[in-house]
This record gives structure tokens, C-alpha cells and sequence, in this order.
């Protein structure tokens, strides 16, 4: 009898358990935001707050997977995640680290330099990693998180206040115009061994957030030209029969997307080509998408419900021969496809959808879910989609196909942020409130839209 008891327990427990993990296995776009908003909420430093440039890895922080978190806080307020309070406490508290790390031209034992700040920092007191470059990108993708939690944070009690108050005193430190290169392009940045980067902000990619911030800027403006020169070197091509400005792998048509709304305003390029900047992220997203879908390489497991290039972990740096065919694999890299190049070893990266999420719902939803629903013991875990999987690269190691062990910040965070402009627009509509961005884009030339309802 007891035997008997224990035995119909027991088989209770193992149809309940199996029951609970179909239940949370099966894609749903709330679980999806809920656990890649915890990847920021859980995973920043307890002391510094700065957020893990990727995880379970842990090596260094990044500061531009700071900058998203800073924004994916305020989707947890709009969600109900944590509460308002909740949200300013550590927003005020991440500002405060920021403001307070130390800045200088010396190599060692600072976090940045004219206002600027490094790439990577040491996980333990957010100082410079090793010898990284001081990036004007990732220092770029920080101030507009901060500049959205100094729109969103506007009531008068004492907390909200002082975020508005750092958050301006972290914008108007950076130095931008020093940044600048003698041609009127922004270098990349800066080591203090070996002085500026030669490599320089052209062409068309994600910059475009850091001009509109370096220009919107009143205490180092960068100058008034700087976005014609930049806009000259526009590479307006063809493929797969759509037509826009290119570059290859998705997030340099994402991240600019994520804090500024494109729609209907528009520069004298996109003036010029009856365009504007959001219509041309859509048309890049689905020449991508057709890419994926053509699969002319013939990849494992691409399909119209399954695509998705951009710059993401990989497999291994090295070269396999696959039923007779010499495959090159890659690590981390900037995987795309347009007219000016294709970088593709078969893998695919869930925020390549989910980063596109406001220009093509409808595909990028169908996406999510179905590697969400195919691949989830392997693609999904307690913080959302892993960063990366290639299901044609197989070894002694991964005889099914790779699948990355990491989730990594500055992915994750355009996942949920741009999944909640979607349903909200809530990043878009604090940024319409923020000064420094509003006139950025009126230098540029930017008019139409909510824009000309902006004095």
C-alpha cells in the first residue's frame, strides 16, 4: 500500500512537472519581455550598477549595455515589473556611479576622459578594462539611456530631481567636439598609449544617435556641418530588389531607432529620396529577411520564420568541411547582408528580429516565436533568448549544431526596448521631450512630423 501511495505521488509529480514545462515553454511576448528585462534588473553590480557586458561569461561590464538598461528600466515601470520608486532608486543610483568614476588622461585607474567613457570596465570598481579604446559609440549609446531617464523622471520629489540633475551633468560633460578628426568626421575613439583612432564615423551604420547628440549638445557642439558630411557618404544601392541606404549586419538600423522616432521627419537626404530613416530600417530588415529566406549558401535552418543577420557570438574562428563543402565559421562578429558585402556562416540572432520588432511586427513576432517554440531547450533560459545558435556547424562538441552558452547586454536590451515602442512607443515619446535631442535634429536639418510641433 505505501508502495502503491508513493508510486501514484510520484507519477503525479512527473505529469505535473511535465505539464508546468509546456506551459512555460510555448512563446509568449510578455514572458519574453519579462525575462529580458531581468538580464539588467538582476544582473547589474550590487555596488556600481553597471551592467555585464555578457552572461554567464562574466569578464567585464560594457557601458553601452549600461545605456540600454537604463531605458529597459523604465519599460519595467510601464509593465508593472517593479514600481516607480524601484526604477528612480536605481537609475539614481547607476547616475551616481557615472558621475562620481574617474576621469583623466592617464592609462590606469580611470573610467573615462573628457566626459567620455571606456568601452569595457572591470566588473569590481568600473575602471577601464585592460587596455580598451575610450569608444564615442558605446559613450554615445550610455547618454541616451541617461537622456531618457532625464525625460521620463519628471515629477519634483527630491529623487527624480537629482536624476534630472546628474543625468544633465553627465550629457554636457562630454566632451564631443574633441572627438572630432580634421576632416569633419567623429573618430571611433581614443587610446591615451597611442591617441585617436583612425577609423571614423562614415558610411551608414548606428552613429547616427551619437551626431544627433554630439550636435544637439550646448556646451561641445560638434559642428553644424557634420551631418552633411556624414550623410555624403550614404551608400543608396539595391538588393533583393529593395532599395535603400545599406549596411549589413541589422543593429546599425536599430540602435538610433531604439531612443529617436524616424517616422515622418526627415533630413535633406531622405527629403531628396521621398524617404525617411524608419522606411529605410524596414526595407533593410526584409532584404535581410529575404536573404535568409533565398539561403543561397544553404544553411541549416534558415526560412522566412527563421532569419535574422547582425553582429552576434558565433561558433568558433576556423574552418570545417561539411558533406564535402568547406564551410569558414566565425566567433563574434558582424554577420549581415546587403549590397556592399555578406558576412553569413549560418548564424542566426533572435535580436536581429527582435531588434526590428517596430518596422516588421508581423515578421519579426513570427520569428520569436518560432525559434522561441523550436529551439527553446537549447535557445531560452531565464533572461530570454541566448545571444546566438547555427545549426550547421557541428563538431565531437556540438553534434546537433551550436548553441552560445551567453546572453549579451547590448542585444538583449534592443530585444525589449524596441518591442515596447512597438506597443507603447515609450522611449520615442520621452525623447520628443528632451531638448538636447529635439535641437541635435534640428541642426541636422530634420523637419516634418512631431518635430515641427517642438519649439
Amino acid at each position: 500500500m505505501f508502495r502503491l501511495v508513493w508510486g501514484i505521488l510520484l507519477i503525479s509529480l512527473l505529469v505535473s512537472c511535465k505539464t508546468k514545462e509546456i506551459q512555460h515553454t510555448a512563446y509568449s511576448r510578455e514572458d519574453l519581455k519579462k525575462r529580458t528585462f531581468n538580464y539588467f534588473w538582476n544582473l547589474a553590480d550590487s555596488t556600481n550598477y553597471q551592467i555585464p557586458d555578457r552572461y554567464p561569461t562574466l569578464t567585464f561590464s560594457s557601458i553601452a549595455a549600461t545605456g540600454f538598461g537604463l531605458s529597459v528600466y523604465l519599460t519595467g515601470i510601464e509593465n508593472k515589473y517593479i514600481s516607480r520608486a524601484q526604477g528612480a532608486e536605481r537609475v539614481l543610483a547607476t547616475l551616481k556611479t557615472l558621475w562620481l568614476l574617474p576621469q583623466g588622461p592617464q592609462s590606469n585607474n580611470v573610467s573615462g576622459h573628457q566626459g567620455f567613457f571606456y568601452h569595457f570596465l572591470n566588473l569590481n570598481n568600473a575602471e577601464r578594462y585592460k587596455t580598451v579604446e575610450l569608444s564615442s559609440i558605446d559613450t554615445g549609446l550610455l547618454m541616451a539611456g541617461i537622456l531618457s531617464c532625464m525625460s521620463y523622471f519628471d515629477t519634483d520629489n527630491p529623487v527624480e530631481q537629482e536624476i534630472r540633475n546628474i543625468s544633465d551633468s553627465l550629457y554636457l560633460r562630454v566632451n564631443w567636439n574633441w572627438m572630432m578628426k580634421s576632416n569633419g568626421k567623429m573618430s571611433m575613439g581614443w587610446h591615451p598609449e597611442k591617441g585617436f583612432i583612425e577609423s571614423e564615423w562614415a558610411g551608414y551604420n548606428e552613429a547616427m544617435i551619437l551626431l544627433i547628440m554630439a550636435m544637439g549638445s550646448p556646451t561641445h557642439p560638434i559642428p553644424v556641418d557634420s551631418w552633411q558630411k556624414w550623410c555624403e557618404t550614404y551608400p543608396l544601392d539595391t538588393f533583393y530588389r529593395i532599395k535603400n541606404v545599406q549596411f549589413d549586419p541589422l543593429f546599425g538600423h536599430q540602435y538610433s531607432h531604439i531612443w529617436i522616432d524616424f517616422r515622418g521627419i526627415k533630413d535633406s537626404f531622405m527629403t531628396a529620396i521621398k524617404d525617411d530613416y524608419f522606411e529605410n530600417s524596414k526595407k533593410a530588415t526584409l532584404s535581410n529577411k529575404a536573404y535568409c529566406t533565398a539561403n543561397p549558401e544553404q544553411y541549416i535552418g534558415y526560412s522566412n520564420k527563421c532569419w535574422g543577420l547582425t553582429a552576434c557570438d558565433g561558433p568558433a574562428n576556423k574552418k570545417i568541411v561539411i558533406e564535402g563543402v568547406e564551410r569558414t565559421f566565425f566567433d563574434y562578429r558582424a554577420r549581415g547582408a546587403c549590397s556592399i558585402q555578406i558576412v553569413d556562416d549560418g548564424t542566426i540572432a533572435p535580436t536581429a528580429a527582435g531588434g526590428s520588432f517596430p518596422f516588421t511586427p508581423v515578421e519579426s513576432e513570427e520569428c520569436l516565436s518560432n525559434m522561441w517554440n523550436t529551439y527553446y531547450k537549447d535557445l531560452v533560459g531565464d533572461y530570454g533568448f541566448k545571444d546566438a545558435f547555427n545549426l550547421t556547424y557541428k563538431d565531437r562538441k556540438y553534434p546537433s549544431g551550436w548553441f552560445d552558452v551567453d546572453y549579451l547586454g547590448i542585444d538583449q536590451g534592443p530585444i525589449l526596448l524596441q518591442i515596447q515602442n512597438h506597443e507603447s512607443e515609450l522611449l520615442w515619446n520621452t525623447m520628443k521631450k528632451n531638448p538636447y535631442i529635439a535641437n541635435g535634429l534640428k541642426k541636422a536639418g530634420f523637419k516634418g512630423g512631431w518635430l515641427d510641433k517642438i519649439n
